[in-house]
């Protein structure tokens, strides 16, 4: 019998009360961030003790680095692949996953303050976001150069611009939204966002405000 037949697997009660611990981290690390949030702060959500914690996910960095898969999965879960889509659909994801972000200000939140701490030198999750960002501006000039070939659109040069504007939209609608729930409404504003910038790319028609060269030279 090899060493994995033999592994028992996790029982029911045990992957439970991992995700109840990994539920209770993304509600303090997005409270206090990582450096401020303590083991013993999700311990006592959960009603663990600090070893308890450590029994479950071995560090501190590991739990973070778990949230943030834990955080992951949700966006995918209902998806038949796990996994979002390409094409037109892609962007189409990403503004359901506005939508659905609105219901869940917690996941949010630990989000924004974690993606912030991760540009600090050591930070565990550092590795995590760069990966993270990265994956997804390929995933979106995929789905960019999908479209525009099935449009014949001759001319996307803009398209490495345009996949990092929608990640630098959606993360900053999030920190206002976060700011301001009554003022600002996440999905329609993400949606609108989306939609402007696919239509600068797959159109084409000038900028209505000018090329980058025009706008500067008028300084």
């Amino acid at each position: 019998m090899s060493a994995m037949s033999r592994a028992a697997k996790p029982r029911p009660e045990t992957l439970e009360k991992r995700r109840d611990i990994l539920r209770a981290a993304t509600e303090v690390f997005g409270a206090k961030g990582f450096a401020g949030g303590t083991l013993s702060d999700i311990a006592d959500q959960v009603g663990m003790t600090h070893a308890g914690i450590l029994h479950h996910f071995g560090s501190k960095d590991q739990l973070l680095l778990d949230v943030l898969t834990f955080r992951d999965r949700t966006d995918v879960e209902h998806l038949a692949e796990q996994h979002i889509p390409g094409g037109a659909d892609l962007f189409r994801h990403l503004i359901r996953t506005a939508f659905t972000n609105a219901r869940r200000a917690g996941i949010v939140q630990s989000f924004v303050v974690l993606s912030g701490e991760s540009v600090t030198e050591s930070h565990p999750a550092r590795d995590y976001f760069a990966g993270r960002y990265s994956t997804l501006r390929h995933e979106i000039t995929d789905a960019f150069t999908e479209m525009c070939a099935e449009r014949g659109v001759a001319d996307a040069s803009v398209i490495a611009d345009a996949a990092v504007a929608i990640l630098g939209v959606m993360d900053g609608l999030q920190v206002q939204w976060l700011h301001a729930p009554g003022d600002v409404d996440l999905g329609r504003a993400t949606a609108f966002a989306i939609n402007a910038i696919v239509r600068a790319v797959i159109d084409e028609d000038e900028p209505i405000l000018g090329s980058v060269d025009e706008i500067l030279a008028d300084r």
